[in-house]
């Protein structure tokens, strides 16, 4: 067995990419500690999907990550669509002609086309708190510490390079480097950039969301078996609704988009009537009308995310995840980008020797990933407007072309051989110094 590296790592934050990062670099043996602000690991939020490049990034990390996925993952139910990403449909009737017909033999609610993946590597959707639980499992007892709220760092001023962490409740904890995992939020983030940066805080997409969730047999009597067991969009002016399936086909996740141009709340999520969620999707079809009346207890998420930075990394710190590249989930390649992220972040810190090294691996890291994580925010940005006749109008040809070329840059991503360049990076700048 390898030995133990001679430095110790603080991972800020145990959410997905906090537990991700921690089994990766404890099976590379690379002491760790996660400090997680809540009293105990939890995930909020309802479904998440991960493409295939997510998929493939889980089983480079480690089978432990992907036996938790796999065990988790939902993929579309019905018939013949197992490669399909979505199934594509207009779900406002104000789109339709006096027939009913959005294009010439489609009516509203009617499948358009599919976005299909062309890989063998399939990803699928999962429930956040259940991928959670599962990766808690393969985190080893005594890494984690609770209830430790990060309120600032500070750089050691003995020349060892070090950063001090200091929590909320008046503690403070000394590692060699510090990546941060806090999400959107993030106060590595904000510490790292600056309180004065407009990129430290993450700003309103304009878009905001109902999230729900209908049990699939529900789902099949209103909509039937087709719609409710596989993964559909339905587009419509300033709004557009997504259905996949999660817990093994048991339950239809729903999550409908609407438009604003400014969040004037002080919290992000915050409960609504079904009155006004209702009227929303007033002049929708009737698919749409069904799920938008069958979903209970409506809250209303605001869709934030993160304007680019000049960096992810200062010092033995370094960012990654949400803290990094907070993205509206339009594309369903954030929650991917994340696990990416920990797979280069692991990788590189198994290349370092000594302590010394580990700013030039968050430099090689902050070279490969921040040019693809940050267009991955802004592609998701469009993507949010091009479902919402916003981007090419309500042009469905060119909604198409656009569609279901946009997302395979991300799909096909060559990650072996990024990683070999990120590892590259790396060595000949320890060779250089």
């Amino acid at each position: 067995m390898a030995p133990q590296k001679p430095f110790n790592i603080a991972i800020i934050g145990g959410g997905i990419s906090g537990l991700t990062l921690a089994i990766a670099l404890v099976q590379r043996n690379i002491p760790i500690t996660i400090y997680e602000a809540a009293a105990h690991f939890g995930e909020i939020g309802a479904g998440v999907a991960f493409g295939p490049n997510a998929a493939l990034a889980m089983k480079r990390i480690s089978p432990t990550i992907l036996d938790a996925f796999n065990k988790c993952k939902t993929i579309n139910q019905g018939p013949i669509k197992a490669n399909s990403w979505f199934t594509i449909r207009v779900g406002d009737a104000r789109k339709a002609n006096v027939d009913g017909y959005v294009k010439e033999g489609t009516k509203v609610g009617d499948a358009l086309y599919d976005v299909e993946f062309n890989t063998d590597w399939e990803g699928g959707g999962v429930y956040r708190a259940h991928f959670l639980d599962e990766l808690v499992k393969a985190v080893p007892d005594g890494v984690a510490q609770f209830s430790k709220r990060l309120v600032n760092m500070k750089t050691v001023e003995d020349g060892s390079g070090d950063v001090i962490c200091v929590f909320a409740d008046g503690t403070e904890a000394r590692h060699d480097a510090v990546i941060g995992c806090d999400g959107i939020k993030a106060m590595t983030r904000r510490w790292l950039l600056g309180e004065d940066n407009p990129a430290s805080r993450a700003v309103f997409s304009g878009k905001y969301a109902y999230r729900g969730l209908i049990r699939t047999e529900v789902a099949t009597e209103m909509l039937g078996e087709e719609v409710a067991g596989n993964s559909n969009m339905f587009f419509g002016n300033n709004g557009h609704l997504l259905t996949f399936p999660i817990e093994g086909g048991k339950t239809m996740n729903v999550v409908a988009f609407s438009s604003c141009k400014e969040w004037k709340h002080e919290q992000w999520v915050i409960t609504t009537s079904k009155d006004d969620m209702h009227a929303d999707f007033s002049d929708w079809g009737p698919h749409v009308q069904k799920i938008v009346h069958a979903m209970q207890k409506p809250d209303i998420w605001a869709l934030f995310y993160h304007l680019p930075c000049d960096t992810y990394y200062k010092g033995r710190v370094c960012l990654l995840g949400d803290a990094a590249h907070a993205s509206t989930p339009h594309q369903g390649a954030g929650a991917g980008a994340c696990v990416e992220d920990t797979l280069f972040m692991a990788e590189l810190l198994k290349e370092v020797e000594k302590k010394e090294d580990l700013e030039t691996a968050f430099k090689a890291f902050d070279e490969v990933r921040r040019p693809r994580t940050q267009k991955i925010v802004k592609t998701s940005e469009e993507a949010g407007r091009l479902y919402e006749f916003e981007l090419e109008g309500d042009d469905l040809n060119k909604i198409e072309q656009n569609q279901t070329q946009r997302m395979r840059w991300i799909w096909d991503y060559d990650l072996d051989g990024e990683v070999d360049r990120a590892r590259r990076i790396y060595r000949s700048a320890v060779v250089s110094q």
